[in-house]
């Protein structure tokens, strides 16, 4: 980095403009939006694209709303030329939709294009012609005045081979790498176009101002689109348009203050695709349009269709974090934003809020048609307690109590450290199956029978032990306290605290019930186990013994205490028992 004596600023400050649009927050409109995926896009590709691929892209673009699509640069590319015939040849340019043509101001090049054009009902003829004083001093080696005249005299053709045809076209005039050209030559030029073609209410010109290289900050282009806008001829009946790429990487915000200091229209491509570092990304920049409370006239809301389709017939990738359209750009792996994602939605649910303003979530996913569970809550080693929680609820029902959703984040978390890799949805419910559902091991309650007796409900339990049945005798409050009363005096299980709650799973009328338990034993250390069931005490027991399986040493205090029953009192159990 030892040569930047040798940079200077290879543009011009315009003279003073009115600043007021600066004022603005906002654009309250869309632009005219001009995609160039099929010319600017398509030369930029290491393989361009078939004519097959062409066409579907084509589709697409009509599909998404686009207006005014620039078809390519006939007259310099035979593959070019034949793709517009086939859109003519074959009625696929709906009525509504304005086919652009680019020419150099040539006129074998220009003559060729209008070939291209017989039977076209709507064009845009796109003629263009280098102006920066780079460009003049080193490629042309022509004054002012003579690349004025290149302008003047491809504009006058574009004029007599349209009437000649008794064509209706429309016509675009770009001074080519506008940011390297004087405004007040860029002005003088596009001028002396429009005072050729003599635009008015119904045949509006386009004056298209293209940043090809960018050369300043955002700012200063913005203060040259506002130089032109206020003083072009005929301003009323001219479309200002715009054409940033992104050499400096501020293409979208190139075109979104241009739009506030007077552009009308915007040329670009999807996903910024384009030579060097791109084009301006009309996605992004419609999309956040669309975040302000914009129309932006275009359909994104299957942006994951959106994708595919471009990928597969460009050859380009969209890069994960891409605004918008990325796979992980609304992905949350940190606890802390999961667990404020979750109480946002919450939230939303709750009070019915009628603005999007969930923590972390700059859109609603579901509006480019992306989903919660699998791109919102993403699950690693570095997840918490809220995003496990939020995972688990959204996509199996399961609400667990807010300590239980903690020790269940650790051992995910754990899980996903081991394997070194994301966890889906499927494999932390997996997770949760396996070590908090449940447990039968080392102890089961296999059946119960109690009855109550004045206030206390009394019986026996049928527990499974080391592969042995045991018939215990218990007493309790209710029959889960009966039930877990017996255990506990017979394997000398002893615990402080207990947490416990239920819900149901279905909302049916078969519907399943969950219950939760968190049993704390005397050092503070507090297991948990989940039961499910469509009986509710059923529930709660596998609950209540997943949580005492999972304590610390039970393998080893049920082998200690092998307590075992006679088969006669096994089989006398069985015949008066509920068969629970």
């Amino acid at each position: 980095m030892k040569n930047v004596e040798h940079y200077k600023k290879g543009y011009f400050m315009p003279p003073a403009v009115d600043m007021s649009w600066t004022q603005k927050e906002y654009p309250d409109k869309a632009p005219i939006w001009c995609s160039v995926d099929l010319r600017d896009g398509n030369q930029a590709l290491i393989i361009p694209m078939s004519l097959e691929e062409k066409i579907e892209f084509y589709k697409v673009l009509v599909g998404m709303g686009f207006k005014e699509i620039e078809v390519g640069f006939p007259a310099a590319s035979e593959t070019e030329f034949e793709f517009l015939r086939y859109l003519v040849d074959h009625d696929m340019i709906p009525d509504d939709v304005t086919v652009q043509v680019l020419t150099q101001a040539r006129e074998h090049i220009i003559r060729k294009t209008f070939d291209a054009l017989k039977g076209v009902k709507n064009a845009i003829v796109h003629v263009y012609n280098s102006t920066s004083f780079a460009q003049r001093q080193q490629v042309f080696r022509k004054s002012k005045e003579e690349i004025k005249q290149i302008a003047v005299d491809g504009a006058k053709l574009l004029q007599r081979l349209t009437d000649e045809a008794g064509a209706n076209f429309r016509f675009e005039y770009s001074p080519e790498s506008f940011t390297g050209t004087e405004p007040e030559y860029a002005l003088e030029v596009c001028n002396a176009v429009l005072d050729v073609w003599k635009p008015t209410a119904d045949r509006k010109a386009i004056i298209n101002l293209p940043s090809t290289v960018q050369m300043s900050m955002p700012h200063v282009f913005a203060s040259q689109i506002a130089y032109m806008s206020q003083n072009l001829k005929y301003r009323d009946n001219v479309i200002l348009s715009v054409h940033p790429h992104n050499d400096r990487g501020t293409g979208v915000a190139d075109a979104e203050m241009a739009m506030l200091a007077g552009a009308d229209r915007v040329e670009g491509t999807l996903f910024g695709n384009g030579e060097r570092t791109g084009n301006a990304d009309i996605v992004t920049i419609g999309m956040n349009m669309y975040a302000l409370g914009v129309d932006p006239g275009l359909d994104f809301s299957n942006m994951p269709k959106l994708v595919e389709t471009y990928e597969r017939v460009t050859r380009m990738h969209v890069h994960p974090r891409q605004p918008y359209a990325g796979q992980l750009v609304f992905a949350a792996f940190s606890g802390s934003h999961q667990d404020a994602i979750a109480k946002g939605m919450h939230f939303r649910q709750e009070n019915n809020e009628q603005y999007w303003t969930c923590p972390y979530l700059y859109i609603d996913p579901h509006d480019v048609g992306r989903t919660y569970d699998a791109d919102v809550i993403r699950i690693n080693s570095q997840s918490g307690k809220g995003g496990v929680g939020f995972i688990m609820e959204q996509n199996y029902g399961i609400d667990m109590p807010k300590k239980m959703r903690e020790d269940f984040s650790y051992f995910v978390k754990e899980v996903s450290d081991h394997k070194h890799q994301e966890l889906k949805p499927a494999e932390i419910y997996d997770v949760f199956q396996k070590n908090y559902l449940n447990a039968e091991t080392p102890l089961k309650v296999e059946d119960f029978s109690l009855k109550k007796k004045g206030d206390k409900w009394v019986g026996k339990v049928l527990v499974r032990a080391n592969d042995e049945e045991v018939v215990l005798e218990g007493a309790g409050n209710g029959q889960l306290n009966a039930v877990s009363n017996a255990v506990c005096k017979a394997y000398g299980i002893e615990f402080s605290n207990l947490v416990y709650s239920e819900h149901d799973l279905d909302r049916d009328s078969d519907s399943r019930g969950i219950a939760y338990f968190g049993l704390t034993d005397k050092a503070g250390h507090t297991t948990w186990g989940a039961g499910v069931d469509t009986d509710t005490i059923t529930a709660s027991i596998f609950a209540f013994m997943t949580a005492i399986n999972r304590m610390d040493g039970m393998a080893q205090r049920v082998k200690f205490r092998a307590l075992k029953s006679t088969p006669d009192t096994i089989t006398a159990f069985k015949a008066t028992s509920g068969q629970h």
